[in-house]
């Protein structure tokens, strides 16, 4: 650390140290703080790396075309970056260079938190979070980005760990959640299946006391229970099972982690003439900002920046949403009243004796009075009956069944499709919204938050 922390805070590059900007540490001792906190974590948690393993500090850098803005500027930008990223959890310091003929920073952060009870979690595909917070921040002040980002140079685009080479294999986390990632994208019908998945690339399922799973990689030597805690969010039973019962919608193989939510701009004026302050007006105006700068990026992204194609693909994800949830509200009224049908032929089987017992008593009350329970599911079963089949005739049990399985699977897909359906149709509306805002286009902005 001391030697990265030498070469960042080099008097010649920073102008003798006016390029430098800190967060609950010193840069001159960055490297003693950063070790403290290691040994305070390891007193707090009991909790110790082993030394090959054990990350001291991260390191982010940032460049800028040459001209776009100072090294004091960059420097400004640089530090807001940090903060958003480490959320104001994590030491850090950053250094601007004036050195060359673009600017540029190094940001440098503790990878223990200000509390020492926990570390930062280097995430699957973090290198893509961080690219599109740093473009967000970039977009917000105006600056440039990187319109269509490169892959390796050399072929494939490989994973960091494997572009480092052997000395730096992805952890078994990471790669437990890759293959968890690729077993979701061929769409396994249950857990079962999903389990069987993993298995054949390779990874071991142990079953533990109380159906606690547990999974162990080639060459692991301790098992990882399957928990939320311990493979991160997205990634614990609950949520794998949510996927496979189609409650949410699956991750892409190798995707990035969840995008910032998009929503529609404040009318600042309206909100005003309500009574909101000076103090209000101002948050709101950023806010503004951040949602136009993620509607920016968003539109970017997808090559969405002809506004006609915009109005397009807006008006298309609306109308397939709505189709969607035609065909999802049909099959679901199909799978109730095959589900309703299957339990009145059951209820009506099991009460047609008592049925036939009273018809051989000449209906005497007596034996109304001794079986009014049944008789009445009966009564109730068979009404249910004719008024499904109305006339139609009665299917055998075996096809009832196969008819609900093949909806319930239908269901199933239709409700992950009309997720990501759903989901792309309120991306491009409030994306639709905003830039409707900007440009002041006609057709009542009260109306268009009343249709969202």
């Amino acid at each position: 650390m001391r030697d990265r922390f030498d070469y960042g805070q080099d008097p010649v590059k920073t102008l003798s140290g006016s390029l430098m900007r800190a967060y609950e540490c010193d840069p001159m001792t960055a490297d003693a703080e950063f070790l403290l906190t290691k040994a305070m974590y390891k007193a707090i948690t009991g909790r110790e790396q082993e030394r090959d393993a054990d990350v001291l500090c991260y390191q982010i850098r940032q460049s800028f075309p040459p001209g776009e803005l100072s090294p004091q500027e960059a420097l400004d930008i640089g530090y807001e970056l940090a903060m958003r990223w480490t959320k104001g959890r994590h030491a850090f310091f950053v250094v601007s260079h004036a050195d060359r003929p673009h600017a540029h920073v190094h940001i440098y952060y503790n990878s223990t938190a200000l509390d020492c009870t926990r570390k930062f979690r280097n995430f699957f595909y973090s290198s893509f979070a961080l690219r599109r917070l740093s473009d967000r921040v970039c977009l917000e002040h105006e600056l440039s980005v990187i319109q269509n980002p490169k892959l390796h140079s050399k072929g494939k685009f490989r994973h960091y760990g494997e572009w480092l080479g052997a000395n730096r294999k992805p952890s078994f986390k990471e790669q437990l959640r890759a293959a968890m990632d690729a077993a979701l994208s061929e769409q396994p019908a249950d857990l079962p299946a999903f389990l069987a998945l993993l298995q054949e690339a390779g990874i071991e399922v142990i079953h533990g006391r109380g159906g606690v799973l547990s999974f162990r990689l080639p060459g692991q030597e301790r098992a990882t229970r399957w928990r939320g805690s311990t493979l991160g969010e997205g990634y614990g039973p609950e949520e794998v099972r949510a996927i496979l019962e189609g409650r949410a919608p699956a991750r892409p193989a190798g995707g990035a982690g969840p995008q910032r939510k998009i929503n529609l701009v404040i009318d600042i004026q309206q909100r005003m003439a309500q009574g909101k302050g000076a103090g209000y007006e101002h948050w709101a105006k950023l806010y503004n900002l951040k949602q136009m700068a993620a509607a920016l990026q968003f539109l970017q992204e997808n090559g969405l920046t002809d506004y006609d194609l915009l109005s397009e693909k807006t008006e298309a994800a609306v109308d397939q949403a709505h189709t969607l949830a035609g065909e999802l509200l049909a099959v679901e009224e199909a799978l109730s009243r095959t589900s309703a049908l299957m339990g009145a032929v059951v209820e009506y089987a099991k009460t047609r004796p008592v049925f036939d017992g009273y018809k051989a008593a000449r209906y005497s009350r007596k034996y109304l009075a001794a079986h009014e329970e049944e008789l009445a599911a009966y009564r109730a079963a068979r009404s249910t009956m004719n008024e499904i089949l109305d006339g139609a005739k009665l299917p055998k049990m075996e096809k009832l069944k196969q008819e609900r399985r093949e909806l319930a699977e239908r269901k199933k897909a239709l409700t992950a499709q009309y997720r990501a359906a759903q989901k792309s149709m309120r991306e491009l509306v409030a994306v639709k919204g905003n830039i409707d805002h900007l440009l002041h286009v006609t057709g009542g902005r009260e109306d268009k938050e009343q249709d969202r």
